[in-house]
């Protein structure tokens, strides 16, 4: 990558960066929040009665889902917002004539929604220590999954802001798609228990790979194919990056 080029790209991802930090009580702390009355709720008081789930206890088990569940929304979130706005301002059309190749400028907007995502993760972590002693299976995998876990969600966020039309049109996949696809994804219940048939149905979620994938490198114990996870999600990413990329190139979505 030529110099100019990685100016272009650190610029753009130093701007979506400040984007969330400079509106941090909006952006970090509500995660925080919302996590903390999860894990006193559905953890502390109903998991006291629910027991062991999976060999460990509820609040252990649905620690990892928990956290997957933020990094997820707000992956998801900043990128979707931020691009539209973008062009709601007409700030994106700059980019569009700048010698700037595509694939830069989806990089930067992702890197934004990863950072974001990766930041309330560590944050909703920190809650978490506060109502399990956590242990780590496998470091490596936390990590990678939660890197790929973020890419995937926010190329899904970008590709949501490309077809907007207005701010409307940048909550309706998140709550009529994203929120249910969050909540059957295993978060709160181990999807053996289920029957055959909505077992079958539950791996058609993506969500539940990547939550899956996590729990693992927390616990140590999965519900599907570890590998089979890793390599769902790598498929994902390269085919949203193909549409978001095409998509851009198209100028669908961008110009008026």
């Amino acid at each position: 990558m030529s110099h100019p080029y990685w100016i272009a790209l650190t610029s753009l991802v130093r701007k979506e960066i400040n984007r969330f930090t400079r509106i941090w009580v909006q952006t970090l702390v509500p995660p925080a929040i919302t996590m903390t009355l999860y894990f006193l709720i559905f953890g502390n008081l109903i998991g006291s009665r629910i027991g062991q789930m999976g060999g460990f206890s509820y609040m252990e088990f649905i620690m990892p889902g928990l956290i997957m569940m933020a990094v997820i929304t707000n992956s998801y979130a900043n990128v979707a917002s931020s691009f539209y706005s973008a062009k709601f301002q007409r700030n994106i059309e700059e980019l569009m004539v700048a010698p700037v190749p595509n694939i830069l400028i989806i990089l930067g907007y992702v890197a934004g929604g990863v950072t974001r995502g990766l930041c309330v993760g560590v944050i909703v972590t920190c809650v978490a220590m506060m109502f399990v002693d956590i242990q780590v299976h496998s470091f490596a995998m936390l990590l990678i999954t939660v890197l790929m876990t973020s890419t995937m969600f926010a190329l899904g966020g970008l590709i949501n802001a490309i077809f907007a039309r207005s701010f409307d049109d940048i909550s309706i996949i998140p709550t009529f798609v994203l929120t249910p696809l969050t909540y059957l994804g295993g978060v709160f219940y181990s999807i053996s228990l289920l029957p055959d048939f909505w077992q079958g149905v539950s791996q058609l979620n993506p969500v539940v790979y990547t939550i899956n994938a996590f729990r693992y490198g927390f616990l140590g114990v999965s519900d599907v194919s570890v590998a089979m996870s890793l390599g769902l999600m790598a498929t994902f990413i390269v085919v949203l990056t193909a549409v978001a990329y095409r998509l851009i190139d198209k100028g669908i979505g961008l110009r008026s």
